[in-house]
């Protein structure tokens, strides 16, 4: 399929500034520029916001708790952000969490885990689980059921969510009902899939990019490791229900899909939907592009399916 209008003339604009890359700006500056970019969304109005510390690893790691409504018993979702594991925060998160509440009907904890590369694998991951330990144990006082749990994210916290999925599993706990991973990083030993040939240039997220953000994040030794590459693992099985959303223009695309494959043949209740004419980010551009609001209503209407009471 061809290129949605409205991602063409986003990426006339984004290609024509020809802006340096990634390798070549202090990382400063592109967490800043990312932040600008995703700014906070508070016309999607939720019931209230929590913002704390929680100790996790022993640090103080930042959440962000929306809850969407007053009732209590409400099911839960830990949001893990996108940006490479090097950008990206509470403030860049924000409208996918909103937007997740307002859908599901679910109380979304967002965690500000460390980032690389001041904070290398496996910290990203050790903290987004942490918090998974921290939600289970206390999300009682903020009106969730912590028997009704899920995790979700974006690239780079899609790969988080699922090897949390993956840590849940392995550490006997806390249980999850399902995951739901956007457009994820799931290996970082190949990119050389056909993504990332025919999408390696051109399309906002490039295969240099990734690259640099593999190398900010981790050793090549680590990457082997399914807590970083998380199709590596020796088995897929017993792992929570996964819906995997992918673009038919992301160097991601092939790796997502082939993830969520494996997801099915290792016996896991797992639906893989390709967004044709998309790119890699649309999960964050419900207001800018409105024929991704599908896509999002898509994602929530899976999270009330595995969130229900049961």
């Amino acid at each position: 399929m061809s290129l949605s209008p409205a991602y063409v003339e986003k990426l006339r604009l984004l290609n024509s500034q020809n802006a340096p890359p990634l390798r070549a700006v202090p990382v400063d500056l592109i967490r800043d520029t990312f932040r600008t970019m995703q700014p906070e969304r508070p016309d999607v109005a939720v019931q209230s916001i929590h913002e704390m510390d929680i100790p996790a690893n022993s640090i103080s790691l930042p959440i962000r708790i929306y809850r969407p409504s007053s009732s209590d018993d409400l099911p839960v979702v830990l949001m893990f952000h996108g940006g490479g594991w090097v950008i990206g925060d509470l403030t860049t998160v924000d409208g996918q969490c909103r937007d997740v509440a307002v859908g599901s009907g679910a109380i979304i904890v967002a965690v500000d885990y460390r980032l690389a590369p001041e904070h290398r694998f496996p910290a990203a991951a050790e903290d987004c689980y942490a918090a998974l330990k921290w939600t289970h144990d206390n999300i009682h006082s903020f009106g969730g059921d912590a028997k009704r749990i899920g995790v979700a994210g974006d690239s780079a916290g899609g790969n988080l969510a699922a090897v949390v999925a993956q840590m849940s599993r392995d550490r006997q706990g806390p249980n999850l009902r399902c995951q739901l991973l956007v457009y994820p990083v799931i290996d970082g030993t190949n990119f050389d899939t056909a993504s990332y040939i025919s999408n390696a240039e051109g399309y906002g997220l490039s295969r240099d990019d990734m690259v640099w953000f593999w190398d900010q994040y981790s050793d090549e030794s680590d990457r082997r490791n399914p807590y970083a590459s998380p199709i590596l693992a020796d088995s897929l099985s017993d792992l929570p229900p996964a819906l995997v959303m992918t673009a038919e223009y992301d160097v991601l695309r092939d790796e997502g899909e082939a993830y969520g494959e494996r997801l099915k043949i290792d016996g896991v209740d797992a639906e893989t939907v390709r967004f044709d004419g998309f790119i890699h980010g649309f999960f964050a551009e419900t207001k800018t592009i409105p024929e991704t609001r599908r896509a999002m209503a898509r994602a929530c209407q899976m999270l009330r399916k595995y969130l229900g009471k049961s």
